[in-house]
C-alpha cells in the first residue's frame, strides 16, 4: 500500500467514525467531520478549516 492509499484509508476510517457509533448516518451529517470538504460540500459557517486542495497528489503510475 502506498503512502497516498494509507493516508486515505484512516481519512476514510475517521470519517466513518460517527456513522459507526450511531452518531449519524452519513458521515458529511456530523457537524465535526471533515468529510463535507473532502465530498466539497462544506457548510457556509463551516466550523472545520481545511483545504484539501493544497494536498499535493502524485500523479498516478
Amino acid at each position: 500500500m502506498t503512502g497516498e492509499d494509507a493516508f486515505m484509508e484512516k481519512v476514510n476510517y475517521i470519517h466513518l467514525n460517527p456513522v459507526r457509533a450511531g452518531l449519524v448516518k452519513h458521515p458529511d451529517d456530523y457537524l465535526y467531520s471533515s468529510a463535507r470538504i473532502w465530498h466539497r460540500r462544506a457548510l457556509e459557517n463551516e466550523p472545520l478549516a481545511v483545504d484539501i486542495d493544497k494536498i499535493k497528489w502524485r500523479a498516478a503510475a
